[in-house]
């Protein structure tokens, strides 16, 4: 497991060269705010959107999930923590204001980065709007 990577993974460089790309600038690795060792792969903090792309074993993918055979208990117990705390993680963020957008890792990248690029310029368009007292 610990040569499993956590972070820079292809579907997240795929992603991320895109939206830089169409002139989109975000953080990297982010803290989730009062949740330790929680961090938001790709995060448009201004707009308050976070980005997470799950890998599709360790994150329990409805299509590509597989069930190790050798250990099934403890690695059940460990991927459904995985889940559980996934979900706690998207709870948290959006009761603190954020948009929550979660793919997996075999979405096809052009689609995934299309996504997050409207929902940012919605987001900055709705902040704006109302900063400027809904002009």
């Amino acid at each position: 497991m610990s040569r499993q990577a956590r972070r820079d993974t292809a579907p997240e460089l795929a992603v991320r060269r895109l939206l830089h790309a169409a002139g989109h600038r975000y953080s990297l690795n982010v803290r989730v705010p009062d949740m330790p060792r929680r961090t938001i792969d790709i995060a448009f903090p201004r707009a308050k959107v976070a980005v997470f792309l799950d890998g599709c074993f360790w994150h329990g993918c409805p299509e590509h999930a597989t069930q190790p055979k050798a250990n099934a208990e403890w690695w059940r117990t460990k991927l459904d923590r995985n889940i559980a705390r996934d979900l706690e993680t998207s709870e948290h963020l959006a009761e603190s204001g954020w948009i929550v957008l979660r793919f997996w890792e075999h979405e096809a990248p052009d689609r995934v980065a299309r996504r997050v690029a409207a929902t940012v310029e919605r987001q900055r368009r709705g902040r704006q709007q109302r900063s400027d007292g809904g002009k």
